[in-house]
């Protein structure tokens, strides 16, 4: 691997209230999942992003969630396929709403929380969100799991299909994410974690919570903007992949190439 993405969840904060070191991350990574108002997010807060995210050349995509705020989208919900493609739609025109106001694009579509948990595995939450992107815009890309159900649904409805791998969370053997509720599920250390991206990025490999090595196909990697550190985190995996010849680039378009939102 010659190129990878460097992605990072955004525009989390609400009202008064801040989260992570947003415009600092901006410049850093290359991709941001930018929050729609439903796990995280404010319209004032998403338009910020946006506009910081257009001024450092950064591709934009749509972090899409359960409507559960209190919970920053990570409780699971057993919702109706009806509900969920409405509300995927919903986040996502919103946000491409303010970015077209903003003179520039969404790109892609990536799952968050307990979302992008639940459709690693739920064939039907996997489809309602694959159908929601379709009837919306068709030409969004979706960031997910390698070997998930909404990347195979993805693929079986011609969408672009985008895998990542996650530098500051534990993995299982299985090659899933080990879950938050659990010792060791996320990780803190900026030079460990580098490490392990640069293996990712020349190996193809990682190592699992239990010591084992596991494969991992991945285009992008994502940094998670509200964990403590985050920003030194994301600065030391660029520079370790920079290091070991990797290049630093959207697997989206970036702002203002191609289509509009």
């Amino acid at each position: 691997m010659s190129i990878i993405d460097l992605n990072s969840d955004l525009g989390e904060g609400f009202g008064r209230w801040s989260l992570g070191d947003d415009a600092e991350m901006l410049g850093i990574v290359t991709s941001a999942n930018i929050a729609c108002g439903f796990h995280a997010g404010d319209p004032l807060v998403i338009r910020n992003t946006v506009i910081g995210a257009r001024d450092a050349g950064v591709a934009i995509g749509a972090h899409v969630g359960y409507r559960d705020l209190a919970g920053f989208g990570r409780r699971n919900m057993d919702v109706s396929s009806a509900e969920l493609v409405s509300d995927v739609i919903y986040q996502i025109g919103a946000l491409q709403g303010i970015a077209r106001a903003a003179g520039t694009t969404v790109t892609y579509v990536k799952p968050h929380g307990a979302l992008y948990n639940t459709i690693v595995h739920d064939t039907r939450q996997a489809q309602d969100v694959v159908t929601a992107i379709r009837e919306i815009d068709p030409t969004l890309a979706l960031l997910g799991l390698p070997g998930s159900e909404v990347l195979r649904a993805a693929d079986a409805a011609g969408l672009r299909s985008v895998t990542e791998a996650f530098a500051d969370r534990a993995y299982t053997p299985a090659g899933t994410l080990v879950s938050r509720r659990k010792l060791g599920s996320v990780l803190h250390d900026a030079e460990d974690v580098a490490a392990r991206m640069v293996q990712l990025a020349t190996e193809g490999t990682l190592t699992a919570i239990d010591g084992s090595t596991i494969r991992v196909s991945a285009e992008s990697v994502c940094v998670h903007g509200d964990s403590p550190g985050a920003t030194e985190m994301a600065r030391r995996v660029r520079q370790a992949l920079t290091a070991a010849g990797i290049e630093l680039a959207p697997f989206a378009p970036r702002p203002g190439a191609g289509r509009t939102a």
